[in-house]
């Protein structure tokens, strides 16, 4: 086997906002689950944008005009190979995963689900992976189903099997749980929907930055991540579907780019992906998410998670010598999270201490209020590791831990 072993130093390099003091203290940044840091490539791309390139895309025939419509289409071909999508023309940019599970549910939802059929999501999802399902349910008078999830932050897959039907339309989960870092088993998931003819939309908003996405080998039907997450410019994202069924689904916005013609008797809609890129896009933070993407795709995902994983079991096994340390989410199978509790201890006091030692992690409920409430908890502190991150942070963090508890304790 190829060693995948990373110089974890002479990545730090790359991303400037690492080598600051806050608080007085060396940055030690542990909420990439919430977003990541960009290295200096995606940083440039963006400003070479604004230096050079401004101008809009695809309707003018100067040459900034055409340079910049190059450069936006560059990037899409990247996310359809960063994704292995079977074309480029099945890849939508939109403002991240939100907007991509927002646009398919107002689309493909408002047509093809109807009145008593069922929609299937889990307990670990973001409420973006919530709420536009509800609000679909609530105009069509459709069914949502959860799947239930164990103490260890595992859905249950027998539950899973009796919520399926053939009311069954579509089932939406993630890939990669934000709140626990549990990875869920999303291809038994595609597998088993489809063999009641469910559609299924993947959230990959976590899994982007941790592991290998193939939609054609998934055969998932919607797939969506944003470009933040994976050391991309914040306000851009992408989704995935099938060509056949985007083709089929109605526009998501009105307005300039998703038309061909349009006049007071009708109008006729756009090509696919273009159907669905309404207005001005985010056209600079498009072009540096392929410099994002040429990132992880130089050091490869398979050493990414490698890396992460080594960090992922450091911090557990010294995080068992803190005093009132209580895991919550403990599936066999995780991404580089630890979501936790200090006992006795409220997180966002324990948020506060950290930070002032120059320690950035997450507090609260991380947009999974339905999760809490599922471990009867209001919210946990969360500390996830990226690529950039070194062992030795993860022992001043725990040295910082002890510390804290100590003096909460005294």
């Amino acid at each position: 086997m190829v060693s995948t072993e990373l110089d974890i130093e002479s990545i730090r390099k790359q991303f400037p906002i690492l080598h600051q003091e806050v608080n007085g203290k060396p940055l030690i940044y542990f909420d990439n689950a919430a977003t990541s840091q960009k290295p200096q490539s995606v940083i440039d791309a963006l400003t070479h944008y604004y230096d050079s390139d401004n101008a809009n895309i695809h309707r003018g025939i100067h040459t900034l005009a055409e340079r910049s419509t190059t450069a936006f289409e560059d990037s899409r071909k990247a996310v359809a190979k960063f994704l292995n999508a079977n074309e480029v023309e099945e890849i939508i940019f939109t403002k991240g995963t939100t907007e991509g599970i927002n646009l398919v549910a107002s689309t493909f939802g408002r047509k093809f689900i109807s009145e008593g059929d069922e929609i299937v999501v889990s307990n670990l999802e973001h409420h973006s992976n919530i709420v536009p399902w509800q609000l679909l349910c609530e105009e069509k008078g459709c069914v949502l189903k959860v799947i239930p999830v164990n103490n260890q932050g595992e859905l249950i897959m027998e539950e899973f099997d009796k919520l399926l039907s053939d009311k069954t339309k579509f089932v939406s989960v993630n890939y990669i749980s934000n709140a626990l870092g549990t990875i869920n088993p999303v291809q038994d998931i595609i597998n088993k929907s489809h063999e009641v003819g469910a559609k299924v939309l993947i959230d990959a908003a976590q899994a982007a930055p941790h592991v290998r996405l193939d939609v054609q080998s998934m055969n998932c039907d919607f797939l969506a991540f944003s470009g933040h997450k994976v050391y991309g410019p914040t306000g851009v994202g992408a989704l995935y579907g099938k060509r056949e069924l985007l083709e089929k689904m109605p526009p998501y916005q009105g307005g300039g780019e998703m038309i061909k013609d349009v006049s007071f008797s009708g109008t006729t809609y756009n090509d696919i992906p273009y159907k669905f890129e309404a207005g001005t896009p985010n056209i600079g933070e498009v072009i540096a998410l392929k410099a994002a993407l040429d990132f992880v795709n130089d050091l490869t995902p398979e050493a990414i998670a490698e890396h992460e994983h080594e960090l992922l079991e450091y911090a557990n096994e010294l995080l068992k010598d803190v005093d009132g340390f209580q895991p919550v989410g403990t599936a066999k199978n995780k991404a580089s999270v630890v979501s936790f509790l200090i006992d006795g201890v409220h997180p966002f006091d324990l948020g506060q201490i950290l930070d002032a030692k120059g320690i950035a992690v997450r507090t609260g409920h991380h947009c999974a209020q339905p999760l809490m409430e599922r471990f009867e908890i209001e919210g946990t502190v969360r500390a996830s590791f990226s690529v950039y991150n070194t062992k030795e942070e993860i022992k001043e963090f725990v040295e910082a831990l002890k510390s804290a508890v100590k003096m909460f304790k005294a």
